[in-house]
């Protein structure tokens, strides 16, 4: 760690910043700085003002009160425009690109690379984009539309767009939320690149390891105030959990010792072509019982979600049959699925699990209003106490459930997802990647519910790239490689060397791991 000062410049400060919101202080009189060469991390629950900071700085949001210092003088931006022409970049949480348009288009948008300011000049933009690329080791054409792409390769692209500017703070709001163990290690590569080129970068981020890895200073959020900020050394997990949240517990889900039911679910040889004329799942065949809890772990491209996609009924193009009860499913649409029994909580609650003009109240119930009316009319009390029941139930932090859901923090966003997914009753709940931009608060919290669910007999399957969370969570962990299953372990019996050498197998093992799995059928 670099830790004197004076190798590592202040380059901009907060100071008595506050910034307040209808109903809720988010910045209280915080004082920040941010050092030059050097990876300042930033910590907190959901909610506790993180996101806000930054858009302050990236001048997305303007202060209440309070200064923005930059360069020892007192600035204000009025605009991302404004902020990049000062020389600051951001990669938000929440992807902000294009879908409808290329990876080149989407990097240089309102930054066009012009032929003597008549026409864009295309090539160019291609070949930087390649650059780009290469730089992040990732082979993405640049002219394949962004909506085609995982949400891990938009997540590159998103981090591409932000270097193209060139910027000299960048600030890097949960990079590694989407991306796999091998393009985790190449972002490291990078940062480290610009970190010794004089780059101040603002690391935010849930995983408390890569913080203690990556980061030179910490600075840690509670309710929007400042409650620890100091040089990474002698910093380590303790530390950091107990200024989040005022404890050094870091267990994400008590058991809750119960007896399984009867299977509730099953999957039959289920294939799914990709585009490419291979397939995204090959021949998965597997079982659920009641009040169990299924992970399934595996890298980016392992066809997990695909998997999922396929059971939600979101692809209807696959082959093999599904079980509900022991009875097959013959809809293969969503609607028909949920209707059976089966709810899911997608990876990108953005695009596919909220609709961000809506209020938190009207996302809450979009999928079960059936059940809220009576006769033809939509019973508004019965929704209200509904909804302030799955807001008590789940912790959401809300000033009110009218307001719109894009105000909410991600974790709390994430919160109003699962209350949606729960809401239709369902016997099989899907949950792909559920801790995707959630702090380890609200980690707790929602492990926790899953526990508690489980115990009241409902199935669940739930995807996560996260070795400790499966291996904390899971009754029973698959493992996927290549759109097969490479290997099949108990809770007692799933080691992490064991989960990421069958994640790195492109077949289904000889021997099963456990031949007569405790508790589990299948």
């Amino acid at each position: 760690m670099r830790q004197p000062e004076k190798i590592h410049p202040i380059g901009l400060s907060i100071r008595g910043g506050s910034k307040v919101y209808p109903g809720t202080v988010a910045l209280k009189d915080v004082d920040f700085d941010l050092h030059m060469g050097a990876v300042n991390v930033l910590v907190g629950e959901n909610g506790a003002g993180k996101s806000t900071m930054m858009k302050v700085i990236a001048g997305v949001e303007q202060l209440t009160s309070g200064k923005l210092i930059l360069d020892g003088q007192e600035v204000q931006f009025r605009s991302t425009e404004d902020a990049a022409r000062h020389g600051i970049g951001i990669v938000f949480q929440e992807l902000n690109l294009f879908p409808n348009m290329t990876v080149a288009e989407n990097i240089f948008i309102s930054r066009e690379k012009t032929r003597l300011g008549i026409d864009i000049d295309m090539a160019a933009q291609r070949d930087m984009t390649r650059a780009l690329m290469k730089r992040l080791e990732h082979d993405i054409d640049p002219d394949i539309l962004v909506g085609d792409l995982k949400v891990g390769q938009q997540q590159i692209v998103e981090i591409a767009k932000s270097l193209a500017q060139d910027a000299r703070i960048l600030i890097l709001d949960e990079p590694t939320s989407a991306l796999s163990a091998a393009e985790v290690e190449i972002l490291f590569r990078v940062i480290d690149d610009l970190r010794g080129s004089g780059v101040g970068i603002v690391y935010i981020s849930h995983r408390l390891e890569e913080l203690i890895r990556v980061g030179d200073y910490i600075t840690v959020l509670r309710d929007g105030v400042i409650t620890g900020a100091q040089s990474m050394e002698g910093v380590d997990i303790p530390w950091i959990v107990r200024h989040m949240i005022g404890q050094a517990s870091k267990d994400f889900a008590k058991e809750i010792h119960h007896e399984y039911g009867p299977e509730i679910f099953r999957a039959e040889q289920i294939t799914a072509p990709n585009r490419h004329g291979g397939f995204d799942v090959q021949d998965v065949s597997f079982s659920l019982r009641a009040g169990e809890i299924l992970g399934i772990y595996g890298l980016m491209g392992a066809g997990r979600s695909e998997l999922l996609e396929c059971i939600i009924g979101d692809r209807r193009d696959y082959r093999g049959d599904l079980f509900v009860n022991g009875q097959r499913l013959t809809s293969r649409t969503v609607a028909g699925r949920i209707a059976k029994g089966i709810a899911l909580i997608p990876e990108d609650r953005k695009s596919d699990g909220l609709i961000q003009i809506l209020s938190i109240r009207e996302n809450m119930t979009l999928s079960s209003l059936k059940t809220l009316t009576r006769g033809v009319h939509l019973s508004l009390k019965r929704e209200a106490e509904t909804v302030r029941d799955f807001i008590h139930r789940m912790t959401v932090k809300v000033a009110s459930p009218e307001y719109e859901v894009s105000s909410l923090s991600g974790g709390n966003q994430q919160k109003v997802v699962i209350s949606k997914a729960l809401m239709t009753q369902p016997k099989i709940l899907l949950m792909d990647e559920p801790s995707r931009g959630i702090d380890i608060g609200a980690k707790a919290e929602v492990f926790r519910v899953m526990r508690k669910l489980a115990a009241e007999g409902l199935g669940i399957i739930f995807v996560t790239s996260d070795l400790e969370e499966v291996m904390s969570l899971s009754d029973r962990i698959i493992v996927m490689s290549n759109g097969r299953i490479s290997g099949e372990f108990t809770h007692g019996t799933a080691t992490e060397t064991a989960l990421v050498e069958a994640s790195a197998k492109g077949h289904v093992p000889d021997a099963p791991a456990d031949p007569e799995p405790k508790d589990a059928t299948g």
